[in-house]
């Protein structure tokens, strides 16, 4: 009774924690906990009513949990939702980001040096700078006329730093420095499925970022820190494997976190489906213990419980201390302690309480995806292996467990990266079964020589070279799955309330004996859960989405499942803005891609594009000998997707079947599009005397919808008179703001207020606006 009641309670304090998600969330956790004490009690009351005209024997209450127990439960869950908003970061009284100047988030900057403490190993970022924590000991404004120190301010807090990469060697965790640079604040996402940096930066407990141009290290001395053990490790695999296969061995023992591993092998990993053999948790974890075990055998209960202890906190320490490894490692601990007295693992008793350990240690960590996907593919290893594996008795045992194994971590973890990436890789669970063995030989023969090359380092490193041609195999295997057809399908976001369905069917395969028996029935309905909303969506949706994309306009119009793209940005705009985008709307090819070359001639963004969606038709128009060569580079990509290049001419209509696209100029960036009886207008960056010829010639049209760049909005707005007006960035001057305002225009700033989205329905509406409307309304 007492293992039960601690369950429920748990089970409380876990669900009142998620419940943060909705509002008042802790609140309904109580009232499913009164709901739940009220049923039971009239359940028991019934029961035995009904027994006792049978004159049969009364049940054994004592098995279950009192109605009471339910009440504290949900009790316990009002107070971790109190605790979750107790617990979430929030600047202190001189956090480093209070003193970040206004001007410095608009282009304006203002020069500081910040002094403290490295706090982490550097990284390279994917724009080849250094990337390190600082703690901040002190701010010193820098005097404009000298560059130098000036008044010195007390300061504290975490600070996200990026410094050029020379700038970073030689730094270690530790060391004092004084960093010249551009403090900022971090921008939250500004269009629908990009990265928000700001909600990452909160989660870390910073609120703040420092763009450092020097460095003056202030303290040569280098402390001692686990760091150093891991740094030795990855040189002397790294000295053995070379790259990239040493950094992925590195990456395999200690995870991806703790080492810098390159980015396109990070990508390929994940885009194949077997990100999980970066990240460091129960898999090592499993593998340390059998190995202690194994070689200490022989030896009596608590020597094998201490030197099985000393192995998971070196192997804790040396990962970090990162939420998935310490689950394993407590539940490693919970394994260890029942060895020695003599009890049999609960393991699905030791998952709950390793889980409400760590969340009382930090309840943020519930919404750490890292956290989620361990505690679910760990819960589906224990639950869902067994039963899977009698049904594959037909199979030879080994090959049972290899099918099984991955199966089970699938279906427990593939909503929620589907409700957090939009995407399913098609090819991940024959992938996982045939790279299991490679994996696992990785894994153990990775540490082995981990441990080899901690005594003698040279040994670690040829020890380390054997595991050459199965880590290059496994890369190669990963290309191989990753370059399939369809290998990654978007389909889109799924909402919170289908995500708890799928659940919900899952849990009941797991518990109900009717579910169990109709498992394929409701593995029907979690499919259609998902593609049925998106399918739906697709057929009647018709959106026009500008994206916030620095100073070039990039436009999206989705028509019934046909989708136009106009512009693409540099590589950036392409793969951080278009792409996750597109993979939010479950969007799998463009039909249509207009390029305009309004800012520059640079392909990288289209290419970045095609390397991942295919393009039915490309048109562009070709004025200059840089826009030939870019338009060229471009043709030849497009067949690898069986696309077709139609070029664009000036006066000539395009109809993409979402709009009807005329260039209307042939030496300057302006294109005219009517969309469903709606005229737009793009015209691109123009020289003054360019726009003044323009509109003395009225050779412009008069738009409904206009989108131009900052530095022509007055002149073209009240020329035009369009009814609404986009632009990049905001930086006018007030008194054309105010003379602005008095017109009837509405004007929109991407650079403020995120990516535009305009439905035959709706009014035109601001993405950032909307994110912090649904924010107040949570």
């Amino acid at each position: 009774m007492i293992q039960a009641n601690g369950v429920v309670i748990c089970l409380g304090y876990i669900l009142g924690l998620l419940f943060t998600a909705v509002p008042f969330g802790g609140v309904w956790v109580l009232i499913l906990g009164i709901v739940g004490a009220v049923f039971l009690r009239r359940r028991r009351i019934t029961l035995t009513k009904a027994l006792q005209k049978t004159k049969a024997a009364p049940p054994n209450w004592q098995t279950n949990p009192k109605p009471i127990i339910w009440i504290v439960a949900g009790l316990v869950g009002l107070f971790a939702s109190l605790y979750f908003q107790f617990r979430v970061p929030q600047p202190g009284k001189n956090d480093i980001s209070l003193f970040v100047p206004p001007g410095n988030n608009n282009n304006q900057e203002q020069l500081a040096i910040v002094r403290g403490e490295v706090a982490s190993t550097p990284r390279l970022t994917r724009s080849q700078r250094g990337q390190f924590w600082l703690q901040v000991k002190a701010l010193d404004e820098v005097k404009k006329e000298s560059n130098s120190a000036g008044m010195s301010k007390g300061a504290t807090g975490k600070l996200y730093v990026t410094v050029p990469l020379l700038q970073a060697t030689g730094l270690s965790p530790g060391k004092q420095v004084a960093i010249t640079g551009v403090l900022y604040k971090p921008k939250a996402a500004s269009n629908p499925g990009s990265f928000d940096f700001q909600k990452f930066l909160k989660q870390e407990g910073a609120f703040a970022g420092l763009i450092g141009k020097q460095i003056n290290i202030l303290e040569e001395e280098r402390k001692w820190g686990w760091w150093k053990i891991g740094e030795r490790i990855v040189r002397s695999l790294v000295r053995g494997l070379g790259i990239p296969e040493g950094p992925l061995v590195s990456a395999m023992v200690l995870g991806s976190k703790a080492v810098d591993l390159p980015y396109d092998i990070r990508d390929l990993f994940v885009q194949a489906g077997l990100a999980h053999a970066l990240a460091a948790s129960g898999f090592q974890t499993s593998l340390i213990l059998g190995v202690v075990l194994g070689l200490t055998r022989r030896t009596r209960r608590v020597t094998q419980f201490i030197v099985g202890s000393f192995a998971l906190i070196l192997f804790l320490s040396l990962t970090g201390f990162q939420p998935a490894v310490l689950r394993a490692v407590i539940m490693g601990f919970a394994a260890l302690v029942a060895l020695a007295l003599r009890r049999k693992v609960m393991q699905l008793g030791s998952l709950l309480l390793a889980a409400t350990l760590l969340l009382l240690y930090n309840p943020l960590w519930i919404w750490d995806l890292g956290f989620q996907l361990s505690f679910l593919a760990t819960l589906g290893l224990i639950v869902t292996v067994p039963p899977l594996t009698q049904r594959l008795n037909w199979l030879p045992p080994a090959i049972a467990s290899l099918i099984a194994v991955p199966l089970a971590a699938t279906i427990w973890t593939l909503p929620v990266l589907i409700h957090v990436f939009s995407v399913v890789a098609i090819y991940s669970l024959p992938l996982n079964i045939l790279a299991t063995p490679f994996i696992s030989v990785i894994s153990i023969g990775g540490m082995i020589s981990a441990l080899a090359s901690l005594i003698f380092p040279q040994a670690g490193s040829a020890l380390a070279s054997l595991l050459y041609h199965p880590t290059h195999l496994l890369i190669r295997l990963a290309e191989f799955f990753a370059q399939l057809p369809g290998n990654s399908v978007a389909v889109g976001t799924i909402s919170i309330w289908q995500l708890l369905a799928i659940y919900a069917l899952i849990i009941s395969v797991w518990l109900m004996r009717w579910w169990q028996q109709r498992w394929w029935f409701a593995s029907v309905i979690a499919v259609a859960l998902v593609l049925i909303p998106v399918w739906h969506s697709a057929s009647s949706l018709f959106k026009i989405t500008v994206l916030a994309a620095d100073t070039e306009p990039v436009l999206v119009i989705q028509n019934q499942g046909r989708v136009t793209l106009i512009n693409s940005g540099d590589e950036g705009t392409g793969r951080y803005t278009i792409l996750p985008f597109l993979q939010q709307q479950g969007v799998n090819q463009i039909d249509w891609a207009i390029a305009l070359h309004f800012q520059s001639d640079d392909t990288s963004g289209w290419l970045e594009v095609l390397q991942r969606l295919p393009i039915k038709v490309f048109s562009d128009y070709s004025a200059t000998p840089d826009n030939i060569l870019a338009s060229q580079a471009i043709q030849k990509e497009l067949p690898k997707s069986k696309g077709i290049y139609q070029p664009l001419s000036l006066g000539q209509t395009v109809n993409t079947g979402s709009a009807v696209v005329q260039l209307i100029n042939d030496q300057l960036p302006v294109l005219q599009m009517q969309i469903q009886n709606q005229s737009w207008l793009l015209v691109g960056n123009l020289k003054p005397d360019e726009l003044r010829q323009l509109l003395k010639n009225k050779a412009l049209p008069q738009p409904q919808v206009l989108w131009c760049a900052t530095e022509s909005l007055k002149d073209l707005v009240l020329a035009l008179q369009p009814q609404i007006a986009i632009a990049p960035n905001a930086d006018l001057d007030p008194k054309i703001f105010s003379e602005l305002s008095q017109n009837q225009t509405k004007l929109f700033f991407t650079g403020r207020d995120g990516a535009i989205q305009w439905t035959p329905k709706g009014e035109f509406e601001a993405f950032i606006q909307a994110s912090e409307n649904k924010a107040s309304v949570l």
